[in-house]
């Protein structure tokens, strides 16, 4: 028998309000597994990941995590569970050091191999900078803190919201080398990027949204790049 995923989205509604940003999307995501969610601005990337963190609450069956449905619990309880949002733009506290805002992270303690000299030997400048106001740091250095800190909670899976944006091409290749060892520790990784090239590179398998919609799903391997363009741009 296949292998009961450990992520399941089911036709998932979402809305902002009355404006409605999801239509009926289903994903799945197994253990360990590294999964891409790519598309245009406004497509609904950034509401998936935060309907299935539990920030935008959904129908209670929409969303099954390791076999239980989680669709209808606030997000602190989807956190326990072991998921974790590295928010798009990062969401440090300006107020604390590197080495605070990372412990923030630990605060669940749930069990695992994430522990504070773990995360500064995945990044070896976070723990030079560990007395720093976060603030302080590089664009791609607060990435990392971002990053860490939900490696912290030690979750089961990971959602990273734009790990790229607004970062030089050579620090979010340096971001992405450090995915292997994550994805190493069991850690299963939903990535929502819009650097198409890097993201077909780092997962197995890929999701387009269009529109609120699921425009095309496949192995990373399998899909051409005529048919990415015409479920990215809906021609």
């Amino acid at each position: 028998m296949p292998e009961t995923p450990l992520l399941t989205v089911r036709t998932l509604d979402a809305f902002h309000g009355d404006f409605q940003a999801l239509f009926g999307v289903s994903i799945e995501v197994a253990a360990g597994e590294a999964v891409a969610v790519i598309g245009a601005n406004g497509a609904g990337k950034s509401t998936l990941l935060k309907s299935i963190a539990g920030l935008i609450r959904a129908r209670d069956d929409a969303i099954v995590f390791d076999g239980a449905p989680i669709g209808s619990l606030p997000a602190y309880a989807v956190a326990a569970r072991g998921i974790a949002l590295v928010p798009e733009g990062r969401g440090l506290f300006s107020s604390l050091s590197v080495e605070e805002n990372l412990l923030i992270g630990g605060q669940l303690k749930r069990p695992g191999a994430w522990t504070i000299e773990r995360i500064y030997e995945l990044f070896p400048v976070l723990a030079e900078r560990r007395s720093m106001p976060s603030t302080s740091l590089s664009g791609g250095q607060q990435q990392m803190v971002a990053i860490g800190r939900a490696l912290m909670s030690n979750p089961r899976l990971l959602l990273c919201d734009e790990i790229s944006l607004g970062l030089a091409p050579i620090v979010v290749r340096d971001i992405y080398a450090r995915l292997p060892s994550i994805l190493a520790e069991g850690i299963a990784l939903v990535i929502v990027e819009q650097d198409i090239v890097q993201a077909l590179k780092s997962v197995q398998r890929v999701y387009c949204l269009q529109e609120g919609r699921v425009a095309l799903a496949g192995a990373a391997s399998a899909l051409t790049r005529e048919a990415i363009a015409a479920a990215y741009f809906g021609v």
